[in-house]
């Protein structure tokens, strides 16, 4: 069935990513840069975290070419991991909603504290930190990476959180709407 073709093709796409869900390719994360890839809308050389094995992997996938790293989408590093500096960490807490993985755990004036085992490298967390806390280091060799297959796991229950709770603030304001205008 021509329906099915796009979507079996995105799914063995999206098998091929690392599922870091860095964002770097200029999509929301791995499924939607893979669905654009089975679409024919993007070129297959804008994941950094997958490099040239993945970018490779791809172009045989999809019989077409294999091409260098766009370096508008940055470059291919080795394995990294996110780590606060807890002198520094002020517990704004503003780390945690960037984490596609829900790999960094404190609370609002607390401490934070990256997982390891759970940190994809994907960068997410630097920017919003308004004391520039947290660096990006090489991935501990005693430290396992994540598996693909637990990342897409863990981003889906993220991104399933947030939006039930974005749905919960809509609720909650339009409760509240409505007994002001009753």
């Amino acid at each position: 069935m021509p329906g099915n073709a796009p979507q079996t093709l995105a799914d063995a796409i999206d098998a091929l990513l690392p599922q870091t869900q860095c964002t770097r390719c200029g999509y929301a994360g791995c499924r939607p840069y893979a669905e654009a890839l089975a679409n024919g809308d993007t070129a297959l050389n804008r994941c950094p975290p997958g490099g040239a094995t993945t970018i490779d992997a791809l172009a045989a996938l999809l019989a077409r070419p294999a091409l260098p790293l766009d370096p508008a989408c940055g470059v291919e590093t080795e394995p990294r991991v996110a780590r606060i500096d807890e002198e520094r960490c002020i517990g704004c807490a503003r780390c945690l909603p960037p984490c596609p993985v829900d790999a960094i755990v404190g609370a609002q004036r607390q401490m934070h504290t990256v997982l390891d085992s759970l940190c994809t490298g994907c960068e997410l967390c630097i920017a919003p930190c308004p004391v520039d806390c947290i660096t990006l280091v090489p991935r501990p060799v005693a430290t396992i990476a994540p598996a693909a297959d637990a990342n897409r796991e863990r981003h889906a229950a993220h991104v399933a959180r947030a939006q039930r709770r974005r749905d919960d603030r809509a609720a909650r304001i339009a409760a509240r709407k409505q007994a002001l205008h009753a």
